[in-house]
């Protein structure tokens, strides 16, 4: 939670837009509501059916509603520069793995930056150098993801 927020700081002092999930809680609500408190814009997008479980964000400057999760997410990867992967659950893993996906199909080639927060994704990480090894991914991962472990070392990169 604690570099959500500084990564929100951070994204508002660049000028960087923060687009993101739309929700109001969890680390969702803490980087946007940084964002925000820093001056910063936020544009939101939740899928309908996720109105009221992520309860949408009605503080940001701008909310989108989508139909579905396949607009929602196709919306943010249109929008987007780059992304950045905070630790999550179920559907942060679907997300990050779409994007990886995509850009390794050359549907885009935006930049992906895990936030390994105190060593959330080090199994993932270690995962994916198995997937690697045994040749399961046509290029070398690290062309493709950029591991940071503070928001601090994102800013070398904006």
């Amino acid at each position: 939670m604690e570099q959500a927020v500084e990564l929100g700081k951070l994204m508002a002092k660049k000028n960087i837009t923060l687009i993101y999930g739309g929700g109001n809680v969890g680390i969702m609500g803490a980087i946007a509501n940084a964002v925000m408190d820093s001056g910063g814009k936020v544009i939101g997008i939740i899928p309908k059916v996720l109105v009221e479980w992520e309860r949408q964000h009605t503080g940001i400057s701008q909310l989108i509603i989508t139909e579905d999760m396949h607009e929602r997410k196709r919306t943010i990867y249109s929008m987007c520069d780059a992304a950045v992967v905070l630790p999550g659950g179920f559907g942060t893993l679907d997300e990050l793995f779409e994007m990886l996906t995509w850009n390794q199909l050359s549907i885009h080639d935006k930049e992906i930056f895990i936030l390994n927060s105190n060593g959330f994704y080090d199994h993932l990480i270690k995962h994916i150098e198995v997937m690697q090894q045994e040749k399961f991914l046509y290029k070398k991962a690290a062309k493709r993801i950029s591991v940071i472990n503070t928001p601090a070392e994102l800013a070398i990169h904006l």
